[in-house]
Protein backbone atom coordinates (compact mmCIF):
# COMPACT_ATOMS: atom_id res chain seq x y z
CA UNK A 1 0.00 0.00 0.00
CA UNK A 2 1.58 3.31 -0.90
CA UNK A 3 2.35 5.52 1.81
CA UNK A 4 -0.20 8.36 1.93
CA UNK A 5 2.34 10.99 3.52
CA UNK A 6 -0.22 12.37 5.57
CA UNK A 7 0.31 13.52 9.12
CA UNK A 8 -3.25 14.50 10.92
CA UNK A 9 -5.25 11.94 12.06
CA UNK A 10 -8.75 12.92 12.93
CA UNK A 11 -10.10 10.98 16.07
CA UNK A 12 -13.63 11.41 17.45
CA UNK A 13 -14.66 11.04 20.83
CA UNK A 14 -17.93 11.34 23.01
CA UNK A 15 -16.83 11.81 26.34
CA UNK A 16 -13.94 14.36 27.73
CA UNK A 17 -12.71 11.99 29.66
CA UNK A 18 -12.14 9.74 26.48
CA UNK A 19 -9.17 12.52 26.00
CA UNK A 20 -6.05 13.07 28.07
CA UNK A 21 -5.39 15.65 30.19
CA UNK A 22 -2.23 16.40 28.83
CA UNK A 23 -3.93 17.31 25.52
CA UNK A 24 -3.19 20.97 23.81
CA UNK A 25 -6.83 23.06 23.63
CA UNK A 26 -7.79 24.23 20.28
CA UNK A 27 -11.01 26.43 20.31
CA UNK A 28 -12.28 27.79 17.43
CA UNK A 29 -13.79 31.42 17.59
CA UNK A 30 -16.22 31.91 14.90
CA UNK A 31 -18.70 35.03 16.04
CA UNK A 32 -18.01 37.99 18.95
CA UNK A 33 -20.58 36.71 21.46
CA UNK A 34 -19.11 33.08 21.11
CA UNK A 35 -15.67 35.15 22.14
CA UNK A 36 -17.55 36.60 24.93
CA UNK A 37 -18.18 33.70 26.47
CA UNK A 38 -14.45 32.42 27.11
CA UNK A 39 -12.85 34.17 30.35
CA UNK A 40 -10.32 35.44 27.85
CA UNK A 41 -7.03 37.78 29.32
CA UNK A 42 -7.76 41.50 28.20
CA UNK A 43 -4.90 41.26 25.85
CA UNK A 44 -6.14 37.71 24.21
CA UNK A 45 -9.62 40.19 23.80
CA UNK A 46 -7.93 42.91 22.02
CA UNK A 47 -6.46 40.50 19.69
CA UNK A 48 -9.83 38.46 19.43
CA UNK A 49 -11.51 42.15 18.32
CA UNK A 50 -9.25 43.28 16.09
CA UNK A 51 -9.05 40.16 14.21
CA UNK A 52 -12.65 40.56 13.92
CA UNK A 53 -12.63 44.46 12.83
CA UNK A 54 -9.98 43.72 10.25
CA UNK A 55 -12.15 40.46 9.29
CA UNK A 56 -8.77 38.46 9.50
CA UNK A 57 -8.31 34.77 10.04
CA UNK A 58 -5.69 34.70 13.64
CA UNK A 59 -4.21 32.23 15.32
CA UNK A 60 -2.83 32.81 18.42
CA UNK A 61 -0.67 30.23 20.53
CA UNK A 62 -0.57 30.73 24.27
CA UNK A 63 1.69 28.37 26.46
CA UNK A 64 1.27 27.54 30.20
CA UNK A 65 0.47 24.79 31.58
CA UNK A 66 -0.89 23.08 27.97
CA UNK A 67 -0.87 24.40 24.71
CA UNK A 68 -3.98 26.13 23.74
CA UNK A 69 -4.29 27.72 20.02
CA UNK A 70 -7.21 29.97 19.64
CA UNK A 71 -8.29 30.25 16.03
CA UNK A 72 -10.63 33.39 14.93
CA UNK A 73 -12.42 32.39 12.02
CA UNK A 74 -14.60 36.08 11.29
CA UNK A 75 -14.92 34.62 7.35
CA UNK A 76 -16.64 32.07 7.57
CA UNK A 77 -16.64 31.31 3.56
CA UNK A 78 -15.71 27.36 2.61
CA UNK A 79 -12.49 28.76 1.24
CA UNK A 80 -11.36 30.77 3.98
CA UNK A 81 -11.61 28.43 6.51
CA UNK A 82 -9.92 25.94 4.97
CA UNK A 83 -7.03 28.08 5.03
CA UNK A 84 -7.95 29.06 8.54
CA UNK A 85 -7.20 25.06 8.84
CA UNK A 86 -4.06 25.11 6.97
CA UNK A 87 -3.22 28.08 9.71
CA UNK A 88 -3.79 26.11 12.32
CA UNK A 89 -1.57 22.44 11.17
CA UNK A 90 1.05 25.34 10.61
CA UNK A 91 0.60 26.09 14.29
CA UNK A 92 0.32 22.51 15.56
CA UNK A 93 3.54 21.52 13.42
CA UNK A 94 5.35 25.02 14.67
CA UNK A 95 4.72 24.28 18.35
CA UNK A 96 5.48 20.52 17.85
CA UNK A 97 2.26 19.33 19.20
CA UNK A 98 1.37 15.62 19.61
CA UNK A 99 -2.68 15.80 20.72
CA UNK A 100 -5.05 18.05 20.44
CA UNK A 101 -8.88 18.61 21.64
CA UNK A 102 -11.17 20.94 19.12
CA UNK A 103 -13.88 22.93 20.68
CA UNK A 104 -15.95 25.47 18.77
CA UNK A 105 -17.21 23.48 15.64
CA UNK A 106 -21.01 23.75 16.47
CA UNK A 107 -20.71 27.23 15.94
CA UNK A 108 -20.41 26.27 11.83
CA UNK A 109 -22.49 24.81 9.52
CA UNK A 110 -21.68 21.09 8.74
CA UNK A 111 -20.72 22.68 4.99
CA UNK A 112 -18.05 25.07 7.25
CA UNK A 113 -16.72 22.35 9.35
CA UNK A 114 -16.02 20.08 6.63
CA UNK A 115 -14.07 22.91 5.17
CA UNK A 116 -12.28 24.02 7.87
CA UNK A 117 -11.50 20.10 8.90
CA UNK A 118 -10.37 19.63 4.70
CA UNK A 119 -7.88 22.66 5.09
CA UNK A 120 -6.13 21.12 8.34
CA UNK A 121 -5.80 17.68 6.34
CA UNK A 122 -4.96 18.98 3.14
CA UNK A 123 -2.27 21.17 4.30
CA UNK A 124 -0.81 17.68 6.46
CA UNK A 125 0.54 16.57 3.04
CA UNK A 126 4.24 15.90 2.83
CA UNK A 127 6.11 14.00 0.49
CA UNK A 128 9.23 13.22 1.95
CA UNK A 129 10.15 9.72 0.70
CA UNK A 130 13.46 11.20 -0.80
CA UNK A 131 14.75 13.16 1.93
CA UNK A 132 16.57 11.75 5.09
CA UNK A 133 14.95 14.32 7.72
CA UNK A 134 11.44 14.81 7.99
CA UNK A 135 9.93 18.03 8.39
CA UNK A 136 6.42 17.41 9.97
CA UNK A 137 5.70 14.88 12.70
CA UNK A 138 2.17 13.35 13.43
CA UNK A 139 -0.64 14.99 15.04
CA UNK A 140 -3.96 13.66 16.65
CA UNK A 141 -7.03 16.07 16.82
CA UNK A 142 -10.04 14.75 18.89
CA UNK A 143 -12.92 15.75 17.74
CA UNK A 144 -16.28 15.67 19.63
CA UNK A 145 -18.82 13.14 17.57
CA UNK A 146 -21.45 15.42 17.83
CA UNK A 147 -19.66 18.12 15.91
CA UNK A 148 -18.43 16.22 13.32
CA UNK A 149 -19.47 12.52 13.14
CA UNK A 150 -17.15 9.37 12.10
CA UNK A 151 -18.58 8.63 9.18
CA UNK A 152 -18.39 12.32 8.17
CA UNK A 153 -14.47 12.10 9.28
CA UNK A 154 -13.86 8.49 7.37
CA UNK A 155 -15.13 10.12 4.20
CA UNK A 156 -13.26 13.10 4.60
CA UNK A 157 -9.94 10.95 5.29
CA UNK A 158 -11.01 8.70 1.74
CA UNK A 159 -11.22 11.48 0.07
CA UNK A 160 -7.78 12.98 1.61
CA UNK A 161 -6.08 10.05 0.96
CA UNK A 162 -7.44 9.73 -2.82
CA UNK A 163 -5.94 13.64 -3.60
CA UNK A 164 -2.13 12.26 -1.60
CA UNK A 165 -2.61 9.39 -3.61
CA UNK A 166 -2.76 11.77 -6.80
CA UNK A 167 -0.28 14.14 -5.69
CA UNK A 168 2.32 11.08 -4.55
CA UNK A 169 1.56 9.88 -8.56
CA UNK A 170 2.98 13.39 -9.85
CA UNK A 171 5.54 13.95 -6.89
CA UNK A 172 7.26 10.66 -8.09
CA UNK A 173 10.24 11.17 -10.56
CA UNK A 174 9.85 9.55 -14.08
CA UNK A 175 13.10 7.17 -13.14
CA UNK A 176 10.19 5.27 -10.33
CA UNK A 177 6.97 5.91 -11.91
CA UNK A 178 6.81 5.07 -15.63
CA UNK A 179 4.28 3.94 -17.04
CA UNK A 180 4.75 0.30 -15.75
CA UNK A 181 5.40 1.70 -12.61
CA UNK A 182 2.27 3.41 -12.72
CA UNK A 183 -0.07 0.36 -13.42
CA UNK A 184 0.83 -1.56 -10.73
CA UNK A 185 0.14 1.73 -8.38
CA UNK A 186 -3.60 1.78 -9.90
CA UNK A 187 -4.18 -1.65 -9.62
CA UNK A 188 -2.80 -1.94 -5.93
CA UNK A 189 -5.20 1.66 -5.65
CA UNK A 190 -8.37 -0.34 -7.02
CA UNK A 191 -8.07 -3.54 -3.98
CA UNK A 192 -7.20 -0.82 -1.19
CA UNK A 193 -10.15 1.48 -2.52
CA UNK A 194 -12.52 -0.76 -4.24
CA UNK A 195 -12.82 -0.77 -7.76
CA UNK A 196 -11.29 -3.00 -10.58
CA UNK A 197 -8.47 -2.33 -13.00
CA UNK A 198 -7.94 -3.62 -16.19
CA UNK A 199 -4.24 -3.22 -17.76
CA UNK A 200 -3.86 -3.42 -21.53
CA UNK A 201 0.05 -3.72 -22.31
CA UNK A 202 1.92 -3.02 -25.71
CA UNK A 203 0.41 -6.01 -27.79
CA UNK A 204 -3.23 -5.19 -26.95
CA UNK A 205 -2.30 -1.47 -27.79
CA UNK A 206 -0.90 -2.52 -30.83
CA UNK A 207 -4.05 -4.70 -31.38
CA UNK A 208 -6.71 -1.87 -31.18
CA UNK A 209 -4.52 0.27 -33.33
CA UNK A 210 -3.83 2.77 -31.07
CA UNK A 211 -1.67 4.75 -33.68
CA UNK A 212 -1.19 8.15 -30.85
CA UNK A 213 -0.52 6.51 -27.98
CA UNK A 214 2.08 4.21 -30.23
CA UNK A 215 3.63 6.91 -31.85
CA UNK A 216 4.49 9.27 -28.46
CA UNK A 217 5.33 6.18 -27.25
CA UNK A 218 8.39 5.04 -30.15
CA UNK A 219 11.25 7.27 -28.31
CA UNK A 220 10.71 5.33 -25.40
CA UNK A 221 12.27 1.98 -23.83
CA UNK A 222 9.52 1.72 -21.51
CA UNK A 223 6.46 0.36 -23.24
CA UNK A 224 3.11 2.25 -23.52
CA UNK A 225 0.04 0.78 -20.84
CA UNK A 226 -3.31 1.49 -21.50
CA UNK A 227 -5.38 1.89 -17.94
CA UNK A 228 -9.05 0.93 -17.47
CA UNK A 229 -10.37 1.66 -13.98
CA UNK A 230 -13.74 -0.03 -13.49
CA UNK A 231 -16.35 1.17 -10.41
CA UNK A 232 -19.78 -0.15 -11.37
CA UNK A 233 -21.60 -0.45 -7.62
CA UNK A 234 -25.13 -2.69 -7.85
CA UNK A 235 -26.76 0.80 -6.24
CA UNK A 236 -25.65 3.01 -9.25
CA UNK A 237 -28.21 5.40 -9.80
CA UNK A 238 -26.71 5.93 -13.61
CA UNK A 239 -27.02 3.58 -16.21
CA UNK A 240 -24.68 4.64 -18.58
CA UNK A 241 -21.68 5.27 -17.26
CA UNK A 242 -19.42 9.15 -16.62
CA UNK A 243 -16.15 8.33 -18.45
CA UNK A 244 -12.85 9.89 -16.94
CA UNK A 245 -9.99 10.34 -19.11
CA UNK A 246 -6.71 11.79 -18.33
CA UNK A 247 -3.44 11.96 -19.88
CA UNK A 248 -0.86 9.77 -18.60
CA UNK A 249 2.60 11.28 -20.38
CA UNK A 250 5.14 10.00 -17.40
CA UNK A 251 7.76 12.65 -18.39
CA UNK A 252 7.63 14.75 -21.61
CA UNK A 253 10.37 16.14 -23.47
CA UNK A 254 9.01 17.45 -26.14
CA UNK A 255 10.51 14.46 -28.09
CA UNK A 256 12.29 15.95 -31.09
CA UNK A 257 10.54 19.14 -30.76
CA UNK A 258 12.41 19.52 -27.68
CA UNK A 259 11.87 21.52 -24.50
CA UNK A 260 14.40 24.49 -24.26
CA UNK A 261 15.26 26.76 -21.57
CA UNK A 262 14.65 25.23 -18.32
CA UNK A 263 11.11 24.18 -19.93
CA UNK A 264 11.20 20.41 -19.48
CA UNK A 265 11.90 20.88 -15.82
CA UNK A 266 8.82 19.64 -13.71
CA UNK A 267 7.66 17.50 -16.78
CA UNK A 268 7.14 14.80 -14.62
CA UNK A 269 3.63 16.43 -13.58
CA UNK A 270 2.46 15.52 -17.52
CA UNK A 271 0.78 12.58 -16.16
CA UNK A 272 -0.94 14.84 -13.58
CA UNK A 273 -4.73 14.22 -15.80
CA UNK A 274 -4.08 10.43 -15.28
CA UNK A 275 -2.90 10.96 -12.00
CA UNK A 276 -6.43 12.61 -10.90
CA UNK A 277 -8.62 10.33 -12.71
CA UNK A 278 -7.36 7.58 -10.77
CA UNK A 279 -7.54 9.68 -7.62
CA UNK A 280 -11.19 10.80 -8.39
CA UNK A 281 -12.10 7.17 -9.21
CA UNK A 282 -10.62 5.73 -6.01
CA UNK A 283 -12.28 8.69 -3.71
CA UNK A 284 -15.74 7.60 -5.37
CA UNK A 285 -15.39 3.90 -4.87
CA UNK A 286 -13.57 4.24 -1.52
CA UNK A 287 -16.21 6.24 -0.15
CA UNK A 288 -19.09 4.02 -2.04
CA UNK A 289 -20.88 6.47 -3.63
CA UNK A 290 -23.69 4.83 -5.81
CA UNK A 291 -22.39 6.19 -9.09
CA UNK A 292 -20.77 4.22 -12.13
CA UNK A 293 -17.46 5.52 -13.33
CA UNK A 294 -15.05 4.19 -15.99
CA UNK A 295 -11.32 5.92 -15.61
CA UNK A 296 -8.96 5.38 -18.74
CA UNK A 297 -5.60 6.65 -19.01
CA UNK A 298 -3.00 5.68 -21.77
CA UNK A 299 0.42 5.94 -20.74
CA UNK A 300 4.16 6.34 -21.48
CA UNK A 301 6.40 8.90 -21.79
CA UNK A 302 7.56 11.08 -24.49
CA UNK A 303 11.12 10.76 -24.88
CA UNK A 304 13.75 10.63 -27.93
CA UNK A 305 15.44 7.86 -29.52
CA UNK A 306 16.56 6.67 -32.71
CA UNK A 307 13.19 5.57 -33.86
CA UNK A 308 11.07 8.62 -31.86
CA UNK A 309 8.56 10.22 -33.98
CA UNK A 310 9.53 13.42 -36.07
CA UNK A 311 7.87 15.96 -37.32
CA UNK A 312 6.08 15.72 -40.78
CA UNK A 313 5.44 11.96 -40.11
CA UNK A 314 1.93 10.94 -40.58
CA UNK A 315 -0.06 8.60 -38.37
CA UNK A 316 -3.11 6.57 -38.01
CA UNK A 317 -5.32 6.95 -35.37
CA UNK A 318 -7.33 4.28 -33.72
CA UNK A 319 -10.03 5.48 -35.22
CA UNK A 320 -9.13 5.96 -38.43
CA UNK A 321 -8.20 9.61 -38.67
CA UNK A 322 -4.92 10.34 -40.55
CA UNK A 323 -2.63 12.90 -37.98
CA UNK A 324 -0.08 15.10 -39.85
CA UNK A 325 2.67 15.58 -37.10
CA UNK A 326 3.44 19.11 -37.08
CA UNK A 327 5.17 19.20 -33.55
CA UNK A 328 6.01 16.35 -31.31
CA UNK A 329 5.36 18.49 -27.94
CA UNK A 330 1.86 18.40 -29.03
CA UNK A 331 1.74 14.70 -28.02
CA UNK A 332 -0.93 14.90 -24.77
CA UNK A 333 -3.80 15.08 -27.48
CA UNK A 334 -2.35 12.23 -29.71
CA UNK A 335 -2.85 10.38 -26.01
CA UNK A 336 -6.07 11.61 -25.44
CA UNK A 337 -7.30 11.10 -28.77
CA UNK A 338 -7.30 7.09 -28.69
CA UNK A 339 -8.90 7.45 -25.18
CA UNK A 340 -11.66 9.09 -26.22
CA UNK A 341 -12.08 6.66 -29.54
CA UNK A 342 -12.15 3.63 -26.74
CA UNK A 343 -14.84 5.57 -24.41
CA UNK A 344 -17.05 5.31 -27.44
CA UNK A 345 -18.05 1.77 -26.54
CA UNK A 346 -19.31 2.73 -23.30
CA UNK A 347 -21.97 4.35 -24.69
CA UNK A 348 -21.28 7.11 -22.09
CA UNK A 349 -24.36 9.53 -20.53
CA UNK A 350 -20.46 12.11 -20.60
CA UNK A 351 -16.70 12.06 -20.52
CA UNK A 352 -14.88 14.32 -18.93
CA UNK A 353 -10.81 14.27 -20.10
CA UNK A 354 -8.33 15.85 -18.19
CA UNK A 355 -4.77 17.23 -18.87
CA UNK A 356 -1.61 19.44 -18.73
CA UNK A 357 -2.38 20.18 -22.03
CA UNK A 358 -1.35 23.44 -23.46
CA UNK A 359 0.78 26.40 -22.24
CA UNK A 360 -1.56 28.47 -23.56
CA UNK A 361 -3.77 27.02 -21.01
CA UNK A 362 -1.50 28.14 -18.17
CA UNK A 363 -0.46 31.46 -19.88
CA UNK A 364 -4.56 32.15 -19.15
CA UNK A 365 -5.26 30.92 -15.62
CA UNK A 366 -1.70 30.51 -13.99
CA UNK A 367 -2.11 28.48 -11.12
CA UNK A 368 -5.48 30.08 -10.01
CA UNK A 369 -7.80 27.76 -12.04
CA UNK A 370 -8.98 25.20 -14.51
CA UNK A 371 -9.76 25.48 -18.22
CA UNK A 372 -12.78 24.14 -19.43
CA UNK A 373 -14.23 23.65 -23.36
CA UNK A 374 -17.24 21.37 -24.45
CA UNK A 375 -20.11 20.40 -26.11
CA UNK A 376 -22.33 20.05 -22.56
CA UNK A 377 -23.05 23.24 -21.36
CA UNK A 378 -25.41 22.27 -18.58
CA UNK A 379 -22.29 20.42 -17.50
CA UNK A 380 -20.23 22.87 -17.88
CA UNK A 381 -22.31 25.65 -15.57
CA UNK A 382 -22.86 23.01 -12.91
CA UNK A 383 -18.73 22.52 -12.24
CA UNK A 384 -18.14 25.95 -12.41
CA UNK A 385 -20.76 26.82 -9.53
CA UNK A 386 -19.19 23.55 -7.80
CA UNK A 387 -15.84 25.01 -8.74
CA UNK A 388 -15.91 27.98 -6.74
CA UNK A 389 -17.05 26.06 -3.87
CA UNK A 390 -14.37 23.46 -3.93
CA UNK A 391 -11.82 26.16 -4.81
CA UNK A 392 -10.93 24.41 -8.40
CA UNK A 393 -12.43 27.34 -10.20
CA UNK A 394 -13.05 27.17 -14.02
CA UNK A 395 -12.70 29.51 -16.77
CA UNK A 396 -15.05 28.69 -20.06
CA UNK A 397 -13.25 29.46 -23.85
CA UNK A 398 -14.85 29.23 -27.02
CA UNK A 399 -14.82 25.96 -29.36
CA UNK A 400 -16.01 28.28 -32.11
CA UNK A 401 -16.13 26.21 -35.16
CA UNK A 402 -13.62 28.27 -37.29
CA UNK A 403 -10.97 27.42 -35.14
CA UNK A 404 -10.89 23.43 -37.01
CA UNK A 405 -9.85 24.95 -39.99
CA UNK A 406 -6.21 25.66 -38.00
CA UNK A 407 -5.84 22.47 -37.77
CA UNK A 408 -5.90 21.37 -41.92
CA UNK A 409 -3.11 19.50 -43.02
CA UNK A 410 -2.40 18.90 -47.01
CA UNK A 411 -0.98 15.36 -46.84
CA UNK A 412 -3.76 13.99 -44.10
CA UNK A 413 -7.33 14.36 -42.09
CA UNK A 414 -5.86 16.91 -39.87
CA UNK A 415 -2.91 18.48 -38.01
CA UNK A 416 -1.77 18.28 -34.60
CA UNK A 417 -0.87 21.93 -34.37
CA UNK A 418 -3.23 24.34 -34.57
CA UNK A 419 -0.46 27.48 -35.15
CA UNK A 420 0.34 30.61 -32.64
CA UNK A 421 -3.23 31.67 -32.00
CA UNK A 422 -6.40 29.79 -29.75
CA UNK A 423 -4.09 27.29 -28.39
CA UNK A 424 -6.05 26.10 -26.21
CA UNK A 425 -9.17 26.38 -28.43
CA UNK A 426 -7.49 24.75 -31.14
CA UNK A 427 -6.48 21.52 -28.86
CA UNK A 428 -9.78 21.16 -27.85
CA UNK A 429 -11.31 20.84 -31.25
CA UNK A 430 -8.48 18.76 -32.07
CA UNK A 431 -9.77 15.93 -29.23
CA UNK A 432 -13.36 16.77 -29.64
CA UNK A 433 -13.30 15.31 -33.35
CA UNK A 434 -12.79 11.91 -31.56
CA UNK A 435 -15.64 12.34 -29.38
CA UNK A 436 -19.85 11.26 -30.70
CA UNK A 437 -21.19 11.75 -26.65
CA UNK A 438 -21.83 14.65 -24.62
CA UNK A 439 -17.96 16.05 -23.62
CA UNK A 440 -15.63 18.16 -21.26
CA UNK A 441 -12.56 19.03 -21.55
CA UNK A 442 -10.06 20.47 -18.76
CA UNK A 443 -7.05 21.84 -19.55
CA UNK A 444 -5.02 21.66 -16.39
CA UNK A 445 -1.99 23.06 -17.23
CA UNK A 446 -1.43 25.72 -14.75
CA UNK A 447 -2.75 24.65 -12.03
CA UNK A 448 -1.64 21.19 -11.68
CA UNK A 449 1.70 21.64 -10.53
CA UNK A 450 2.85 25.07 -8.23
CA UNK A 451 6.24 26.13 -7.41
CA UNK A 452 5.42 27.52 -4.08
CA UNK A 453 3.51 26.39 -0.77
CA UNK A 454 0.26 28.77 -0.20
CA UNK A 455 -1.90 27.88 2.19
CA UNK A 456 -3.41 23.81 2.55
CA UNK A 457 -1.29 23.29 -1.37
CA UNK A 458 2.49 22.37 -0.54
CA UNK A 459 4.91 23.12 -4.10
CA UNK A 460 4.34 20.50 -6.08
CA UNK A 461 1.25 18.75 -6.92
CA UNK A 462 -1.83 19.43 -6.25
CA UNK A 463 -4.38 17.20 -7.37
CA UNK A 464 -7.03 18.93 -9.19
CA UNK A 465 -9.79 18.43 -10.68
CA UNK A 466 -9.88 15.14 -7.81
CA UNK A 467 -12.09 17.57 -5.29
CA UNK A 468 -14.22 18.95 -7.99
CA UNK A 469 -15.19 15.82 -9.73
CA UNK A 470 -15.74 14.09 -6.03
CA UNK A 471 -18.30 16.93 -5.47
CA UNK A 472 -19.64 16.79 -9.24
CA UNK A 473 -20.40 12.71 -8.36
CA UNK A 474 -21.74 12.87 -4.86
CA UNK A 475 -24.03 15.72 -5.97
CA UNK A 476 -25.27 13.36 -9.09
CA UNK A 477 -26.06 10.63 -6.53
CA UNK A 478 -27.98 13.08 -4.08
CA UNK A 479 -30.20 14.90 -7.29
CA UNK A 480 -30.96 10.97 -8.17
Amino acid sequence: MQDNYLNLNFIPYTKKEDVADSAANIILIATKEQAERYAFQKSLVQNIDKAFSENQTEVITTLGDKQNFIVITPNTETEALRLAGASLYAALQKQQTQTARLRGLDELTEAERYAFLEGMLLSSYDFNKYKAKKKQHPVDVHIRNRSFPKDKIEELKRLVEAVSLTKTLVNEPVNYMDALRFSEVATEAGKQFGFETEILHKAQIEELKMGGLLAVNKGSETPPTFNIFHYKPENAVNEKPLVLVGKGVMFDTGGYSLKTGGNMLTMKCDMAGGAAVLGTVAAIAGNKLPYYVIGLVPATDNKISANALVVDDVITMMDGTTIEVQNTDAEGRLVLADALTYAKRFEPELVIDMATLTGASAAITGSLGIAVLGNAQEQIDELKGIGEQVYERLLQLPLWKEYKDLLKSSVADMSNLGGPVGGVSTSSIFLEHFTDYPWLHLDIAGAAFVKEAKGYRQSGATAVPVRLLYEFVKRKCKDD
